[in-house]
């Protein structure tokens, strides 16, 4: 920077260090001098509340089609006493790594097969997240900011109400937040502290092991921002990287070269096609630039309640509010906000993609609520009740509700009868996985509109088919190609949302060849 006279200010003579200096002296310019210290009463309330949200209500029908899969793919595993092949319907499924199959499959193991077991996993892993950015965020910011956000953390609907489904984005949540964290506790300050490095690197191994490379994209570019515009993070050497690198490969390396031997396609379908493409082309679940944008602010009620207030007070001149700008609730931001940038600029975009910038973004909303009028305020505990309220209703009746309303195993005596063992079923256009789970059965076929040439020849060489219409209007489109010597009978609404005369989201039928 060039040099100035007392009480001017000259412009840095480069970007870089403009940018700095904008980050640094303007953004974020205080400090903060945590008090560590765990609150039991804090600690307590963190393990009952979202404890009464997630553990008593996990027992209602698999959604489809994320679930039934999910669900499905572990007890395929389990029966096949196959622990690196995933398959789904018999057929090696690729598209995820293992971990998250593996824990469905010791919660299996240990209390039975059933759809609440298999969910068990998300709501410990959502649980254990909250508990993390209690535990964990403490460490920089404060034990009572640590507490508001986890406590935001766990009135979110967006993180709380939708990690808890048998999906592998809470987990995932998990080992990044752990990964994050530790990360950077292990490099602020002079010195590396590897206790926390190593623990870094495990748990990056573990979030590859659940989702792929994510776990590494969504730390090393904001941490290498952090470190950049701070000047704050001790030297990492190569000696460091390369054992933190050892470590990641060494808890997920061994099971992709298991299945790379086993299946040699397995490599590039994973890392190429299932990564690379889907991300730079958006094969499917194509969605607008800001598609993340209500989703945030949805999810994260009641905390977002805050975003004006924490806008405002992160772009004030008042002395006050710039020393509570800490760089640590700096680097909350770049991380949650890499998340939700990151996942925006992908083609491909399902709503539970941004769960990992969740606990950041919620720590930091809980920062500015320690320091601000709202912290005692009466609408603040409103606020926060009134979420509690609303996502037990949700929980306990209306996602239950809604759950029996669409499930195709809705009436299961219907199902079991017509589908006994034996014989075949096929579902069109998609999978219906979450019969087949409460079935027990891996033999289901599934022919997509693009194979019904495919189908109507299947059909031909079976006396008798069972179909599950798992698209609108699919029963008719099929009925009217069928050739003479096929006819379909015996439909039956399976969901609620099927009614006679109008073509529902899944219906039964009786293909027999005459």
């Amino acid at each position: 920077m060039a040099d100035a006279t007392p009480g001017s200010f000259v412009l840095p003579r480069s970007l870089q260090l403009l940018l700095k200096c904008i980050w640094a002296q303007v953004l974020f310019p205080g400090s903060v001098t945590p008090a560590p210290a765990i609150r039991r009463s804090a600690l307590l309330i963190l393990l009952i509340v979202p404890g009464m949200l997630l553990y008593p209500c996990m027992g209602f029908h698999l959604f489809e089609p994320d679930e039934g899969r999910y669900a499905e793919i572990p007890r395929e595993m389990l029966v096949r006493g196959d622990w690196v092949v995933p398959h789904l319907q018999g057929v090696p499924y690729l598209d995820k790594p293992p971990l998250f199959y593996w824990l469905v499959m010791a919660s299996y193991a240990l209390f039975g097969i059933d759809d609440w077991s298999a969910r068990l996993v998300p709501a410990l892993a959502v649980h254990g997240c909250v508990l993390l950015t209690y535990l964990l965020g403490r460490r920089s910011l404060g034990e009572r900011p640590a507490f508001w956000g986890a406590l935001l953390l766990g009135l979110a609907p967006g993180f709380l109400g939708v990690g808890r489904l048998l999906l592998l984005d809470g987990l995932l949540s998990l080992w990044v937040t752990l990964e994050i964290f530790c990360a950077f506790e292990a490099v602020r300050g002079e010195r590396l502290k590897w206790g926390w490095w190593l623990l870094a690197a495990g748990a990056c191994g573990l979030g590859v092991l659940t989702k792929g490379p994510i776990a590494v994209v969504l730390l090393l570019p904001p941490l290498t921002a952090y470190s950049w515009l701070t000047g704050r993070c001790c030297r990492v050497g190569w000696r460091a990287l390369l054992i933190y690198v050892a470590i990641a490969m060494g808890v997920a390396t061994p099971w992709f070269i298991a299945i790379s031997i086993r299946l040699p396609e397995f490599p590039r379908y994973f890392l190429w096609e299932h990564h690379v493409i889907r991300f730079s082309t958006g094969f499917d679940h194509l969605r607008p630039f800001w598609f993340y944008a209500p989703i945030v602010l949805g999810g994260l009620l009641p905390g977002s309640l805050l975003g004006w207030a924490f806008l405002r007070f992160l772009l004030s001149s008042d002395e006050t509010a710039r020393q509570w700008r800490c760089p640590e609730l700096g680097f909350l931001l770049l991380v949650g906000g890499w998340c939700v940038l990151f996942f925006s600029l992908s083609e491909c975009k399902l709503p539970t993609y941004i769960l990992p910038a969740f606990p950041p973004l919620a720590l930091a909303l809980g920062y500015f609520l320690t320091g601000s009028r709202w912290a005692m305020s009466r609408w603040t505990v409103a606020a926060c009740t009134t979420g509690f309220v609303f996502l037990a209703a949700a929980h306990y009746v209306a996602l239950p509700w809604y759950a029996e309303h669409h499930s195709p195993f809705r009436e299961p005596e219907v199902v079991e009868r017509y589908c006994e063992p034996g014989t075949p079923v096929v579902c069109y256009p998609r999978n219906c996985d979450s019969v087949a789970f409460y079935l027990g059965r891996d033999d289901l076929r599934t022919y997509r509109s693009k194979q019904t040439p495919q189908l109507i020849h299947y059909l031909e060489t079976q006396p008798r088919t069972v179909l599950l219409f798992t698209h609108r209007h699919s029963m008719d489109a099929l009925r009217q190609v069928l050739p003479p010597q096929l006819c379909m009978t015996d439909a039956t609404p399976l969901c609620g949302s099927a009614r006679p005369g109008i073509e529902g989201l899944c219906y039964m039928a009786v293909v027999k060849r005459r």
